[in-house]
């Protein structure tokens, strides 16, 4: 047959089977960046078939900034394009070109924003703060359905099942700040909200399959965003859950990794044994270092290599990159010990440097102080291991507090353990920057571990929100939320009442919840909201005195002021009595008592102090 007479359809497939294909670019993160930081390198991590071949070009840029050089992570796909960012550099859009071997080339642009003003300064959260945590897929939904990518394997579920996801999402969260900011909380944590592929359990997303995108069945990337600002525009900061340790099985550097390292490899499956002290032991063996630091979390939760300088400097700029995208005020780091430490004492420098207000909170699952003690900033440790995180979870205080409240008193029991837990503030840096709580997502229910004892859970709440600390509160405890006494994921992770339609009892409006649901409630709202406007429990000192008799007393103050707040939590059953010289360092000239809560105040009569009963007392003394 003639060419001519060739069909229109068939003549154009034969030529775009001819033409040659330009490189292709399937990811290229981070997906933009900014000018005036303080690094002025910046890595961009390029994947696509075949791009180790392609060379590299930069067409166009903004004054100031340039194509520093051009770096091959090893795997066939991947290529890292280092661009350096002066100073005086302005925002605009880059343009690179990629060339193939064949001369065959595609354009990339990539934006650099100009900052928020002021943003690197921001003011991280602290101890004049109290965090509201929740996990977002219990919490509240706004739209039961919603058009989902097909990649996406696991869908909404069953709200009867507790493994399968419930649809919270974050326009139905971000309805709920006021409820929130209400209750007297100042910063919100939200689990993971980036997207974790995971064919079960994906609800709780601490397994990433792409850092820099915001799991659609949360909402959108503008979800994120607007839930920052309105939490900003209610005095309420955002702290962001990020997990640098592990990815999971579901992230495309499983199939196709940008290098053969880049995640940690073993001849066969090998789990860390959690032996973190093995990190501190002077006698540790290196095997048990290693495998602690190396041995994947879970058969789905493969271990980042840290060590590995691109994967470093990927996880340093995906949590800067956060940062700044949504105004947060901190980042809480999962199980941080876990990481290459060596890169965790430059992860944590990079970000204090770019943001030296900001605050870093790790998880450090350990009893012992010297353990959590080692990872806060300003520690002198024994090896010589410099760390910058503020803050940590103050996991030994945690659990002295629940301890002692469900012993009877001894010489090494009840409040005794909180006593010396407290004590123990010595081996630390900064003891008020560390982040107390009464449960958190892997805990089981504080009112099931006090045998449902709403008094012991006002007394846990009101040691939390005076001691020398940042408060962090589990969302539902406020309404007495009850689980098995042994770690139950699903179900201590319990949808909210009210956060669906339909729901026969609202926490938010307080609608068909019990009686003692709405007591607890309003004490958790007086506790709070009065702990957010008193200054002695932000920046003042603290004196406790040893447990006697079933009474434990702290004491917060300022030197030279009158005025004293008076801690007492008091395991008797009848009228406790109190007299102040128990105290004769802060009582002198007391003149009166006042509940600061709002309550009836206990009666000062001839120097003793009168107490109803068992209980907790926040108390005003002057």
């Amino acid at each position: 047959m003639h060419p001519r007479s060739l069909p229109l359809t068939l003549l154009i497939g034969l030529l775009s089977l001819a033409a040659p294909a330009a490189p292709r670019i399937d990811h290229l993160e981070p997906p933009h960046w900014w000018v005036g930081m303080k690094e002025p390198l910046l890595q961009l991590l390029v994947e696509g078939p075949d791009l180790r071949r392609a060379r590299v070009r930069l067409e166009q840029a903004p004054k100031g900034v340039g194509l520093r050089n051009v770096d091959y992570p090893g795997g066939a796909d991947a290529v890292a394009i280092n661009l350096h960012i002066a100073p005086q550099a302005q925002p605009g859009t880059v343009t690179l070109r990629l060339t193939d071997p064949q001369g065959n080339s595609v354009l990339q642009r990539f934006e650099i924003k100009p900052r928020a003003p002021g943003s690197a300064q921001r003011q991280g959260f602290g101890p004049r703060d109290a965090i509201y945590l929740v996990v977002p897929d219990r919490f509240a939904q706004d739209a039961p359905t919603k058009a989902l990518p097909p990649h996406l394997v696991e869908p909404i579920g069953s709200r009867l099942n507790p493994g399968d996801r419930h649809g919270g999402d974050l326009t139905g969260l971000r309805q709920a700040l006021p409820y929130i900011a209400g209750l007297g909380f100042t910063q919100l944590w939200p689990t993971p909200l980036v997207e974790n592929n995971a064919a079960r359990y994906s609800y709780h997303g601490y397994g990433a399959s792409d850092f820099y995108r915001i799991d659609p069945r949360f909402g959108a990337h503008t979800d994120y965003l607007a839930l920052s600002q309105e939490a900003r525009q209610r005095g309420v900061g955002l702290i962001q859950d990020i997990v640098l340790n592990h990815i999971s099985t579901s992230h495309r550097w499983m199939q196709n990794p940008p290098s053969s390292d880049w995640v940690n490899q073993w001849p066969s499956y090998t789990e860390t044994h959690h032996a973190r002290m093995s990190l501190q032991d002077p006698h540790a063996a290196p095997s048990d270092r290693q495998r602690f630091a190396s041995g994947w979390f879970s058969p789905n939760m493969p271990d980042l290599n840290q060590r590995n300088p691109f994967v470093a400097t990927y996880l340093t700029q995906m949590s800067i990159w956060w940062v700044e995208e949504a105004g947060l005020s901190g980042i809480r780091t999962d199980t941080y010990s876990y990481s290459d430490r060596d890169f965790l004492a430059r992860w944590s420098a990079r970000l204090m440097a770019e943001y030296p207000k900001l605050n870093i909170v790790g998880e450090e699952w350990s009893p012992h102080p010297a353990v959590v003690a080692y990872w806060q900033r300003g520690k002198r440790n024994h090896d010589g291991y410099v760390s910058h995180p503020p803050s940590m979870m103050d996991f030994p205080l945690h659990g002295a507090l629940l301890a002692s409240l469900s012993e009877s008193d001894g010489h090494d029991s009840g409040f005794t353990k909180l006593y010396e837990a407290l004590a123990h503030d010595f081996v630390y840096p900064a003891p008020e920057q560390l982040v107390l709580f009464e449960g958190n997502h892997d805990t089981p229910r504080v009112f099931s571990l006090l045998k449902e004892d709403a008094t012991a859970v006002r007394m846990a709440l009101s040691f939390m929100a005076t001691a020398p600390r940042i408060p962090q509160f589990f969302y539902g405890d406020e309404v007495l939320f009850t689980s098995p006494a042994q770690r139950d994921d699903g179900r201590v992770r319990a949808p909210m009442p009210g956060g669906w339609a339909g729901d026969a009892a609202n926490a938010f409006s307080a609608a068909g919840l019990s009686p003692d649901q709405r007591a607890m409630q309003d004490f958790v709202r007086r506790l709070f909201n009065w702990r957010k406007a008193e200054p002695l429990i932000h920046t003042g000192r603290t004196m406790q005195y040893a447990p006697r008799d079933g009474v434990y007393v702290l004491f917060r103050y300022q030197p030279g002021e009158s005025r004293r707040v008076m801690l007492v939590l008091n395991k008797n059953a009848g009228e406790t009595r109190l007299p102040l010289t128990h105290f004769p360092e802060m009582t002198p000239g007391v003149r009166t008592v006042r509940d600061a809560l709002g309550g009836p105040s206990p009666t000062l009569q001839d120097g003793v102090l009168r107490l109803p009963g068992r209980g907790a007392y926040v108390l005003e003394l002057r």
